[in-house]
């Protein structure tokens, strides 16, 4: 799942986004509230980690911000500010976590799974589709209960269907959730990880809806 970290500190920032990489997340860096706001605005992101100490902008003052926007991401407040009061206005600012420095990243990492979880109406760890379960934290997926091997690449395509079972997503917006900054995106990426999928799943999981997208089925369209 692809996330915004924004943080000035640059030892901190760089720590945090080589971790959280290799626990699987893709992560655009910004080290400003003014580069914070204008990507939060822009970009599809599943979550937001957000210092409040930021330079150009206070990271209270980019979260009111957005949310007044109509930006509903989930957002965790990361910062070094742990007065209570601080926290309580963090969070009826519309922070949906807030956490103190500093941080364990394992908390940090689950603490970003569940809120785009419950973002999403799931209650449980686990993601559920017809026979297959996908969890997060371990990166593994299983199949009538065998495993299933597939790519980091696989995988979070897969997660993020899952996460929008029944909601159908285009081309456009699956690679948004994939591909970070940086990356080389080729013109038919999605539909190669598609194809792959539905080679290790069954071609029922996924269905394409002609001109508009893809979509993950819950239940088995033949049930």
């Amino acid at each position: 799942m692809r996330i915004l970290l924004a943080e000035d500190d640059p030892l901190l920032g760089d720590g945090l986004r080589a971790g959280l990489r290799q626990l699987g997340f893709q992560v655009d860096w910004v080290r400003d509230g003014m580069a914070a706001e204008r990507e939060l605005r822009a970009e599809p992101y599943a979550a937001a980690v957000l210092d409040l100490g930021l330079p150009l902008k206070d990271g209270m003052d980019v979260l009111a911000a957005v949310r007044r926007a109509g930006v509903a991401l989930p957002v965790l407040v990361l910062t070094a500010r742990d007065a209570v009061p601080e926290r309580i206005r963090g969070l009826d600012a519309g922070a949906d976590d807030y956490i103190v420095k500093p941080v364990d990243l394992h908390e940090l990492a689950a603490r970003l799974r569940a809120l785009v979880r419950r973002a999403h109406g799931q209650p449980q760890e686990c993601l559920t589709a017809q026979d297959v379960v996908l969890d997060p934290a371990a990166r593994s997926v299983q199949q009538a209960g065998l495993p299933v091997t597939l790519s980091a690449r696989e995988f979070d395509l897969l997660h993020a269907l899952m996460l929008n079972a029944g909601r159908v997503l285009s081309r456009e917006q699956l690679a948004a959730r994939l591909y970070s900054w940086g990356e080389e995106v080729e013109s038919n990426a999605v539909e190669v990880h598609i194809h792959h999928l539905r080679r290790k799943l069954g071609a029922a999981l996924v269905q394409t809806v002609r001109g508009v997208g893809y979509m993950l089925l819950r239940e088995n369209a033949k049930s």
